[in-house]
């Protein structure tokens, strides 16, 4: 098999862009404009944070690893947790710094080569010891180096039936990738299209012995920020990655159909199938449309307003709580007696600030608040988040 980076051609769909993808990809913008509308700045950070810790959580559950959305949140409070949750907790780290970048209008190209090793860097560093090593194709053990590519003299990596470049050859690779995306960061129709297409074509590669996974989505998640379609943060793409749109196993399928050669003249020119790439890319975006439609729901004013005065009905017995809550998530102060504030204060929904009262969403009834965001946790996240806030108070 050729070791030239070539070899991960083609990378976008520049003899035309299939009209499917095209239609997609003004779906998304159209779509990811509207999420936050009617929603207040002060309200739209608080729902970031809530949606780092899912994207966390379901890009860990792709890799079979699973620490419930309370055990990350704990852990990222304390720093004293398991190491699935301090792993998780690692990946909402990183994300906050990509986030950040983006506010600052800092964020450089995402396909960079010191981007990625930088994505790597920041969650390799935080990671556990447990995290430290990888078995390799012959069973030995390879130590992670933090924020390194594979290199001349690593063990040569297998991805069940796909032999990513030699180990020597991930450097030129990457080059190659690093500069075939680039011309993609404009926010253009090709841009969109290219988070899918760079998605797979990095993973192709594999440039580090473990942590691809998860650098790729995060990669993705800064993709979308650049292209314009990221929503503020408040849809999960390692959401609808885990998820699929039928079943749960459809990335991974359509990861490995992407990694097909090219099927005879009129499949494109590169190496690698054009077909496939179309299909995989047509696969992701929807995703990606899916995961945006979700959140306009989730996060729809009039929804969420009625769902938080519901629960705090049900919890608090003062009348007038409600309508508390109601004026903070439409970005309001509002004056309420010392006794109900401090009883909103002590169960989490609101939290003093320089400015006056500010909402918050407490992780043991984001089933409640934000049905089906996290699938199967509710009851879990309410049982751990307890538990930690005795052992803090026990403390």
């Amino acid at each position: 098999m050729e070791e030239v980076p070539t070899r991960i051609e083609p990378c976008l769909f520049e003899e035309g862009i299939p009209p499917v993808l095209a239609r997609l990809v003004d779906e998304i913008r159209a779509s990811s404009a509207r999420l936050r509308h009617g929603l207040p700045a002060g309200l739209v950070a608080e729902l970031a944070d809530v949606l780092r810790i899912a994207n966390s959580f379901h890009s860990n559950l792709i890799e079979g690893h699973r620490a419930t959305p309370a055990s990350i949140e704990l852990a990222l409070m304390d720093g004293e947790a398991s190491a699935l949750a301090a792993e998780g907790a690692a990946h909402v780290a990183v994300q906050r710094e990509v986030d950040d970048l983006f506010s600052r209008n800092e964020l450089p190209v995402p396909t960079s080569r010191d981007f990625v090793l930088q994505l790597h860097r920041g969650l390799y560093d935080r990671m556990p010891s447990e995290f430290a090593h990888v078995a390799g194709p012959s069973g030995e053990e390879i130590a992670i180096r933090s924020g390194m590519f594979r290199a001349d003299g690593d063990p040569d990596v297998v991805v069940g039936r796909h032999h990513p470049p030699s180990s020597s050859r991930v450097s030129a690779f990457m080059d190659h990738f690093s500069r075939r995306y680039r011309a993609a960061d404009a926010g253009s129709v090709n841009g969109v299209i290219a988070i899918a297409a760079a998605h797979h074509r990095f993973n192709y590669i594999h440039p580090f012995p473990d942590g691809n996974g998860r650098v790729s989505r995060l990669m993705s998640h800064a993709m979308a920020l650049r292209a314009g379609i990221g929503g503020n943060g408040l849809w999960s793409v390692s959401r609808g990655l885990y998820f699929g749109l039928k079943e749960r196993d459809e990335y991974k399928r359509l990861m490995d159909h992407a990694d097909h050669p090219r099927m005879g003249d009129i499949d494109g020119r590169g190496n690698l199938s054009l077909r496939a790439l179309t299909t995989f890319c047509e696969w992701f975006l929807s995703t990606i449309f899916e995961q945006i439609r979700f959140s306009e729901a989730l996060f729809a004013p009039n929804a969420l307003d009625a769902r938080y005065r519901k629960l705090v009905a049900s919890l608090v017995a003062e009348h007038s709580a409600p309508d508390v809550v109601s004026s903070l998530l439409a970005g309001k102060q509002t004056v309420s007696h010392p006794q109900l504030v401090e009883e909103l204060v002590s169960r989490g929904f609101v939290s003093p600030g320089s400015a006056g009262l500010c909402i918050r969403f407490p992780l043991e009834h984001h089933g409640a608040l934000f049905p089906g965001l996290f699938a199967e946790t509710s009851t879990e996240n309410r049982l751990i988040f307890r538990r930690g806030r005795r052992n803090a108070d026990a403390g």
